[in-house]
């Protein structure tokens, strides 16, 4: 794991985790929708997982931030910006305690729980739109994608941060 990195580099840095992550995010949307709706992979929480336990957890938040609010200005669908930002926060909280219990190795169990939280924001968020609590209902689906597309992303966040330390020394 690095140490902090100050000024313009850490500008860039958090530029360019959040340029990857927009583009990730970005290249998802394209793909074809699997055939449960509003269950995707979540590449782009790669970059979140990696930003949470090589930068921190406020580095980790600029970045998620920024994706969100472009990756809803970009798709041109501004009520994704509420289900992303509730999900988000909530995958964010749950990334920040597990970062403080987990070892180096085990960071790839952190994205499955992200993910969950991730989907419980959304649901919560789409009850509280619709002001119905039926959605709810969907969660024991969203759960089991959650850990299934969490255990990708975790295991590829993983070997990034493995990958980067390596290079790095």
């Amino acid at each position: 794991m690095a140490g902090p990195v100050r000024g313009a580099g850490r500008i860039a840095r958090l530029a360019l985790l959040t340029a990857i992550a927009l583009t990730i995010f970005m290249a998802e949307a394209q793909l074809p929708v699997i055939p449960i709706p509003g269950v995707k992979l979540g590449l782009a929480n790669i970059v979140t997982v990696y930003a949470m336990f090589a930068l921190g957890p406020g580095d980790a938040l600029l970045v998620l931030s920024g994706r969100v609010f472009l990756g809803a200005v970009f798709s041109g669908q501004p009520m994704t910006l509420i289900y992303s930002a509730a999900g988000g926060l909530l995958s964010w909280c749950a990334l920040c305690l597990l970062r403080k219990a987990l070892t180096e190795k085990q960071i790839w169990l952190a994205s499955p729980a992200a993910a969950i939280f991730h989907n419980l924001g959304q649901l919560l968020a789409a009850a509280a739109v619709l002001r119905s609590r039926a959605v709810m209902a969907y969660l024991p689906y969203l759960i089991i994608a959650a850990v299934i597309a969490g255990l990708f992303t975790g295991i590829a966040a993983q070997a990034l941060i493995h990958r980067l330390n390596r290079v790095k020394h």
